[in-house]
């Protein structure tokens, strides 16, 4: 391959696949870009020229020679080389970041400050506040000088300009998973608004910050600097605002059933560096019909109310069951010594509470929250509620039996508060994607039934359908056992993966490790994203692979330091990919 830039323009010179006769220079790592940012300023005015002038003045870029003889080419319209390419994509990066990193942390703050979750009998669509969102993108991209489309308030595109009729459609989403204002507090007692981008130390607090409105405004600052500063693209690229990633994920194919599919795709909702994996997703949906309490002879009290995780895809800090009492001190006594065995027994990981309330005993179980994909990384609340009903139930018959306990035996029977399936004997593992993992999340109560959700996470190794059918067989197993009144239903999408071919793939990976200094390895991902059925789909960031993800919790917060490393990786990264001959 021999790529040439000059005169601000991109020329391509021999075969695609050639090779250097000579090694490419060294690119900066991630010290010698630590030193940039410290010793560099940007004004408003400023263009990547004059921030090439400040590098050409510190002491220790000018040791780097081979990067001086780069930046001293490109300002005399010389012919550069690849390696020398990258090294100005890379600096490229570093200018946006400097000169736009607080203007997008303000950006982010103002979409945060929009709460684009799903309301119940809305279709996203045609509620407000995405209304408001495609305003706010509408109105960024205007300022950015580039193109805006709304498809139908489904998807909002933005959009750069190449000069082939090849397209990269970068993938973020608009929409987030419901909140619990309630749960938002902090170790130290501070309350937070999920709607209000707070900063913390080096956190920044929110709902979207990490999942995923992050990456629609990291993605809108690269292309304004790649816009302003007339890099040449032999591509377009169309950043896809999905509206409906954390519920129905029918925005992108309803996009797709109307445009053209971009030839290549990546999502920036996943994990660094390069994602090529991601294991199959789906759920098991039990329906309990609402039935009046049926009172035995030691039952003094009845379950009215459970909380849950508001959507299948989240497991929430606590669940917290209303429990009617004419007793509330002997209740609560006989709970608190059951808890305290239930907790022995399992872990103790995780709390039980029994406090006095006006209808009897609130009892509340607290553990730690987290992304559905990722059961590991948190402490399950709601399986716990669940199976700890049941243990108290077969201990001391002390609850009326309803829909509430019915749903605590299918739990406890078939889940567990385990999260590989050992209960169902349906866990399995692959090499590369994980084990099969299964979250009892989502708890919807209403006036007619009450629906417990499972949310599954399947690698590759086992047909879905086999699967699906193996899970509904062993459930209608026990509803024949137990003679609970009780609906089943499960659906299960594919695993994906793709051969980590082409240029693009790995140039992706080349930016993303030499930045975070991280070993040049592909990754695998519990979550799916957009690009699962799509044509050359990856993830590429933007979350680390050893830090836990935080998009679905109380509490959810992006790292400064991250969200700035990210604004710099994606700008290199457009104008790598973006000037790659062929990909």
């Amino acid at each position: 391959m021999n790529i040439l830039l000059k005169a601000g323009l991109l020329i391509i010179t021999g075969l695609v696949n050639a090779v250097y006769a000579t090694a490419s220079p060294a690119n900066l790592n991630p010290k010698m870009s630590t030193q940039i940012i410290a010793n560099t300023r940007l004004q408003t005015s400023d263009t990547f020229d004059d921030f090439l002038t400040q590098v050409l003045t510190l002491h220790t870029i000018n040791q780097h020679e081979s990067l001086g003889l780069a930046i001293n080419k490109y300002r005399a319209k010389e012919t550069l080389n690849e390696g020398q390419l990258h090294q100005l994509q890379r600096l490229l990066g570093l200018y946006t970041r400097i000169k736009h990193g607080q203007d997008a942390i303000e950006t982010l703050a103002q979409l945060v400050a929009i709460p684009t979750f799903r309301v119940e009998g809305v279709a996203q669509h045609d509620n407000p506040q995405f209304y408001l969102m495609a305003d706010a993108i509408a109105a960024i991209a205007k300022k950015f000088n580039l193109a805006f489309r709304n498809i139908d308030n489904r998807v909002f595109e933005v959009s750069l300009k190449g000069s082939s009729d090849e397209v990269v459609g970068i993938h973020a989403h608009a929409d987030v998973v419901p909140v619990t204002p309630s749960l938002w507090v902090l170790e130290d007692g501070t309350q937070l608004d999920p709607f209000k981008l707070t900063l913390i130390g080096d956190r920044m607090y929110g709902r979207g910050a990490e999942d995923d409105k992050n990456g629609i405004v990291v993605t809108m600052y690269a292309m304004k600097v790649i816009q302003e500063e007339n890099i040449p693209l032999l591509r377009h690229f169309h950043l896809l605002i999905d509206t409906t990633e954390e519920t129905s994920s029918d925005a992108i194919p309803y996009y797709f059933a109307r445009n053209p599919t971009p030839n290549y795709n990546l999502a920036l909702d996943g994990g660094y560096p390069v994602v090529i994996a991601e294991k199959g997703s789906g759920g098991v949906m039990a329906t309990f019909p609402v039935r009046a309490g049926q009172a035995n002879s030691k039952a003094s009290a009845e379950i009215v109310a459970i909380t849950g995780g508001l959507a299948m895809n989240q497991i929430p800090g606590a669940s917290v069951a209303q429990i009617n009492s004419a007793d509330a001190a002997s209740l609560m006594t006989q709970l608190h010594k059951l808890a305290s065995q239930f907790i022995q027994a399992n872990g103790g990981n995780f709390t039980i509470t029994a406090s006095k309330a006006s209808y009897g005993v609130e009892l509340t179980v607290k553990g730690i929250s987290a992304h559905s994909s990722e059961p590991e990384s948190g402490v399950n609340p709601v399986s716990r509620m669940l199976a700890f009903i049941a243990f108290a139930q077969q201990q001391t018959p002390m609850f009326s039996s309803n829909h509430i306990t019915d749903a605590a035996s299918y739990v406890a029977a078939n889940w567990g508060i385990s999260y590989l399936g050992q209960n169902l004997g349906i866990g399995f593992a692959d090499d590369f994607m994980g084990p099969l993992t299964h979250s009892v999340t989502l708890i919807n109560l209403n006036e007619t039934s009450l629906q417990v959700g499972v949310n599954l996470r399947v690698p590759v190794g086992r047909e879905v359908d086999d699967i699906k059918q193996d899970i509904l067989a062993k459930l209608a197993l026990w509803k024949q056992k137990s003679g609970i009144n009780v609906e089943l239903s499960a659906g299960i999408r594919a695993p994906m993966y793709r051969n980590p071919e082409g240029y693009w793939v790995n140039a992706l990976l080349d930016v993303a490790t030499e930045n975070l200094a991280m070993p040049r390895v592909f990754g695998s991902s519990n979550g799916g994203t957009s690009v699962h059925n799509l044509p050359n789909g990856v993830q590429f960031g933007l979350a680390m692979p050893n830090e836990k993800y935080t998009g679905h919790n109380a509490n959810e917060f992006k790292r400064v330091e991250q969200f700035l490393l990210d604004l710099q990786i994606i700008t290199e990264m457009i104008a790598r990919v973006g000037q790659i001959p062929q990909l």
